[in-house]
């Protein structure tokens, strides 16, 4: 994590990207419980560290140590309160899920790796196969994450369910998982829960664009709907506004946002943003009645992030902030959480 700013009403913190390519999400996430805390990969040293976030939420701390993953190459993270649980996906030679529980004095120790065989190397190469994101359902009593494939060698991706189970009073996660390969999906990439429908995902698809999955009970997925975005070049994060109930994506190649139904993935509305000089987005979060992207900078332009106003409802989104983050984050920067 390399460093927070207030913009917008809200604090935003950032971390910095090495030299691989972004195709991850959620390597930095919030948890807005009581206490509020943060968690942050690190892909260089094969850990996670848990940082407190106090009233002034640019003055992070450390809690405790870091914790050693049994993986390599971390790059995605997500924590549930309410399982006390923090599970990290690695996505180098040595893939797969790994837990830890986390508490007042920080995490404890990672538990085995729940392996994924996608015969990468550490650092990978990308973004196709590769683990993209890790994320609980809305109930916590599940964790997914998507897994991309490579359509040039056939190599399929998946959906990848474990759920999460008690021994001896504490949560942890089951050793196997559901794993699906909805048809006509190819490259997952980032997801959200769809908010009062807990049995359906909504995912992007750097292939085409975007999906609408539907899970049985065992939490296999099938393909409700799917829309190919025209003009897409890698159509990868996605986030869910509680103000316009809509969703929104972005792409690393193409300066530009797409607002779509969460139900059956039609578009909303598209937002040219080249007039602001960034070459494409990744990360991005809905909070209230705004959404921000960040561009990861890449060497000739500077990080930065772009706040978009969509208080006016579906398909009314503006650019109302354009700031870059040199001296914040550095030239470069993946990972974003937003902390109301």
């Amino acid at each position: 994590m390399e460093g927070s700013t207030r913009r917008a009403g809200r604090t935003v913190c950032v971390g910095r990207r090495g030299t691989s390519k972004p195709f991850s999400v959620s390597s930095t996430v919030v948890m807005t419980d009581n206490p509020q805390n943060l968690f942050a990969v690190n892909a260089g040293s094969n850990s996670l560290t848990m940082m407190s976030i106090p009233k002034d939420a640019t003055s992070l701390s450390v809690i405790g140590k870091p914790a050693a993953i049994p993986g390599e190459f971390p790059n995605t993270v997500a924590a549930s309160a309410k399982n006390g649980l923090a599970c990290v996906g690695t996505t180098g030679a040595v893939a797969g899920i790994s837990c830890a529980q986390f508490g007042k004095r920080g995490l404890g120790t990672m538990d085995n790796l729940r392996p994924f065989d996608i015969k990468q190397t550490t650092p990978p190469t990308g973004p196709t196969n590769t683990v993209s994101q890790v994320f609980f359902s809305t109930d916590d009593s599940t964790l997914f994450t998507t897994v991309k494939g490579d359509p040039t060698v056939n190599n399929t991706g998946f959906l990848s369910a474990f759920s999460v189970q008690q021994n001896q009073g504490a949560a942890c996660l089951s050793t196997t998982d559901t794993r699906s390969s909805p048809a006509g999906t190819a490259v997952l990439f980032g997801s959200a829960v769809i908010p009062n429908n807990p049995s359906s995902l909504f995912v992007t698809d750097a292939s085409f664009g975007a999906t609408v999955l539907n899970l049985d009970p065992k939490h296999s997925a099938i393909v409700k709907s799917a829309q190919a975005i025209d003009g897409q070049k890698a159509t990868c994060w996605a986030t869910i506004s509680s103000a316009t109930n809509s969703a929104f994506v972005t792409d690393a190649g193409v300066n530009r946002i797409v607002e779509m139904n969460i139900n059956d993935a039609s578009i909303i509305g598209k937002l040219d943003l080249s007039a602001n000089g960034d070459p494409g987005l990744i990360d991005l979060k809905a909070a209230g009645n705004f959404v921000y992207a960040l561009s990861p900078g890449n060497g000739t332009t500077k990080a930065a992030i772009t706040v978009l106003d969509v208080s006016g409802g579906q398909g009314k989104m503006k650019q109302v902030q354009h700031f870059q983050l040199d001296g914040v984050a550095g030239p470069n920067a993946q990972g974003m959480a937003v902390l109301v």
